[in-house]
């Protein structure tokens, strides 16, 4: 057999995905809501794929963390499967579009999840100073796992400014970083600046001396990609 296609890693998924059920009663109608309302709104279908859901609610619920921010909020998809990592887990999701955020306020009220999940608009270029202000003066409790899947180009400013709300043990995961393989492409590295966002995360994450980190490579029906995966010291 040769090198597996993108035809054969989404069977697998879907195999897998069969067999390995979300756990959680209404949880799998909840995000199949999300996924088609989200759709019929003309969301793009770039949410994260069934089994990358289930991973990141894993993290937090191995974790045990109560407080999760997510940068890129789109149509909750991912916000979904991370509130239902434990009962009492809050979310604080950043998006940066008014129609994609009323959407996913949507989509979180028919989930159960309206009153803990706070879905904050606007740049989360312009949110993080105002998240760091309240963690510093004690108005928001540090976040414990931190998802980030929104415009590649800041991936840096996200991952560095994640460090000062989070505490030792805190989990960043940085989405979409291999890039089909692109990330090694230095020709396109040139003309892309997403593989220049996803490039400089890496090399600055690898020198960063408060954090410790692995690139994990991923294949399935999202196709060919991988998280940069991180734990602050």
């Amino acid at each position: 057999m040769g090198d597996p296609s993108k035809e054969v890693w989404t069977a697998v998924d879907h195999y897998t995905g069969e067999h390995l059920k979300p756990g959680i009663d209404g949880l799998e109608v909840a995000l199949s809501y999300a996924q088609e309302n989200s759709a019929s709104h003309n969301l793009p279908p770039i949410s994260v794929s069934p089994a990358h859901g289930k991973f990141l609610q894993l993290q937090a619920r191995v974790l045990g963390v109560k407080n999760i921010l997510e940068v890129g909020t789109l149509g909750a998809y991912s916000t979904i499967w991370l509130a239902n990592a434990a009962p009492d887990v809050t979310v604080t999701t950043i998006e940066v579009n008014e129609a994609h955020a009323a959407v996913a306020r949507d989509n979180l009220k028919n989930a159960g999840l309206a009153n803990r999940v706070e879905v904050i608009v606007g740049s989360a270029v312009d949110v993080f100073p105002r998240l760091i202000e309240e963690v510093s003066k004690g108005i928001r409790k540090p976040f414990g796992l931190i998802f980030i899947d929104a415009d590649k180009e800041n991936n840096w400013y996200y991952f560095e400014n994640s460090i000062k709300i989070s505490v030792p043990r805190t989990l960043i995961i940085v989405d979409n970083v291999v890039r089909n393989g692109t990330l090694i492409n230095d020709t396109l590295a040139k003309e892309d600046s997403r593989i220049r966002g996803a490039r400089e995360v890496i090399e600055k994450a690898g020198k960063d001396e408060r954090v410790d980190s692995v690139v994990l490579q991923t294949v399935g029906e999202k196709s060919y990609d991988g998280f940069l995966i991180s734990v602050v010291k």
